[in-house]
């Protein structure tokens, strides 16, 4: 993986799966939030399936678009997009009507300094976006930070796993899912509630953050001793195909890797590419935020990229110094503040 445009190519291939799948959801896309870190890849991969599987199927992406580049881009791959914000109320109801709604709106980072917005975004616009959208299906984009930490040698939480969520961040992803169920029940809206726990590309996420600690020297903090995570590649897949698998009420659906995964184990790898020993601080914690996606796996199969094939293409990006984005995960917060 040498560039971006590789990358990209990567990310936005579509397997003969979901352009199968694509063939039987019916009607048009539109995609909430669609700007954000795995929105324009999500985009590029439906548009890809879409023309591979010859529809005549509309994909329109709404964000506010802050970075013009990004529109632009995704005007060139055929998305039709739309500049707007959601919390306009004006501007929401002037959306189009699409049968297949993939929500992605939200807001995390600067919840401390911010809750008031975090809460609007988060649980306050779900309730509009259902009364504007109560004929389409949903996909809801979710957090796997509303379960409570689980031992590291449980499995993780389960979708049967009570929510427990730490910190306002988390608790207005569930006033989020709550909002969307209540509408779901009151209006008959078929959704799934998609909790992913981490998704990755070369740019950003939680492998990227620990092979630049190994890289540069940095202590790892070990006291979150362990994760999840997948490629955003097979994730977008996950998100596109689960729009033939909402009912009402929502069903819920956890979206991760398979392994429960060691980060000192994981620095390690890094470090023996690079020929640096790692540098750790403190002690593991034994219960930690894991997600189980075994009913996500039994659905759609196991991702397509392994967990060896991501940490060595991110050291290769590391490497190379290839581009990152300035968008930390946080993956090893504990006190939920963000």
């Amino acid at each position: 993986m040498k560039s971006i445009a590789e990358l990209e190519e990567k990310l936005s291939s579509p397997s003969k799966a979901l352009i199968n799948d694509l063939r039987r959801i019916e009607g048009d896309i539109i995609i909430l939030g669609v700007g954000g870190k795995m929105g324009p890849s999500l985009a590029k991969l439906i548009l890809r399936a879409v023309n591979s599987a010859n529809l005549k199927k509309k994909v329109i992406g709404v964000s506010r678009f802050s970075d013009a580049g990004t529109k632009a881009d995704l005007q060139d791959h055929g998305l039709q997009c739309i500049s707007a914000d959601l919390l306009d109320d004006e501007a929401l109801q002037a959306l189009p009507h699409a049968e297949n709604v993939i929500y992605m709106a939200g807001k995390k980072f600067g919840t401390s300094g911010d809750a008031h917005t975090t809460w609007a975004m988060n649980a306050y616009l779900p309730g509009r976006v259902s009364e504007k959208y109560k004929n389409s299906r949903m996909v809801i984009f979710s957090s796997g930070n509303i379960y409570p930490f689980v031992h590291y040698a449980s499995g993780g939480a389960t979708e049967d796993t009570a929510p427990e969520p730490l910190g306002e961040y988390a608790q207005s992803c569930l006033g989020r899912e709550r909002i969307f169920e209540y509408y779901s029940h009151r209006y008959g809206i078929p959704m799934l509630i998609y909790r992913l726990n981490y998704a990755i590309d070369m740019r950003y996420g939680n492998l990227l953050e620990i092979g630049k600690m190994v890289s540069e020297g940095q202590a790892i903090d070990l006291r979150s001793g362990h994760m999840n995570v997948i490629w955003q590649g097979d994730a977008n897949e996950i998100a596109i195909r689960a729009l033939l698998h909402t009912s009402s009420p929502p069903k819920l659906l956890n979206v991760t890797g398979p392994e429960t995964i060691s980060i000192q184990q994981v620095a390690g790898i890094f470090g023996r590419i690079f020929g640096k020993a790692p540098v750790f601080k403190n002690e593991p914690d034994p219960y930690v935020l894991l997600n189980n996606a075994s009913r996500c796996h039994r659905m759609f199969g196991y991702p397509s990229t392994s967990l060896l094939e991501m940490i060595e293409m991110t050291a290769e990006w590391i490497l190379q110094k290839g581009e990152i984005l300035n968008k930390p995960t946080h993956f090893q917060e504990r006190e939920g503040k963000f």
